[in-house]
């Protein structure tokens, strides 16, 4: 299932809405381009430059932590990204079937692998976990510059 890309209403009248953009996928239906794709959009209509280092931040944080959820959890795993009015950051917040929690590991520059949580730690101004009643949901708040034009 997923929620078409826009502005969503706000809760409050005269305040404005964040941009936001929901997903759902089965384990045999995980697009990570789909994803990828989706904060590129999210970006441009927020006025951002997907193009920009943000933007390929934004870009590579999504794609870890959604391979992270398809290759670590089973079942099926969720993506939402928001970008509130001022368009400051953008919330990621990726959920999976899984209990367990994410862990980093100590970076080894002889490994194939596991370096994509460290990352999202160096890029992003807050990651933290948020235990479900079945599962997890990974939150990440990246940095956004100010909008183009």
């Amino acid at each position: 299932m997923v929620t078409p890309l826009g502005k969503m209403t706000s809760d409050s009248p005269g305040r404005p809405a964040p941009w936001r953009y929901n997903a759902v996928w089965g384990t045999s239906h995980v697009s990570i381009a789909e994803a990828r794709n989706a904060v590129r959009t999210l970006l441009t209509r927020a006025g951002h430059r997907p193009e920009h280092r943000p933007g390929q931040d934004a870009e590579l944080v999504v794609s870890e932590l959604v391979t992270n959820a398809v290759r670590h959890a089973p079942g099926p795993c969720g993506l939402l990204l928001e970008i509130p009015p001022g368009a400051d950051q953008l919330r990621i917040a990726v959920s999976d079937s899984s209990p367990a929690l994410p862990r980093r590991r100590a970076p080894d520059p002889q490994r194939v692998g596991g370096h994509g949580l460290l990352l999202v730690h160096l890029l992003c101004k807050q990651v933290h976990t948020v235990t479900l009643n079945v599962g997890k949901q990974v939150v990440a708040l990246l940095p956004l510059p100010a909008p183009a034009g």
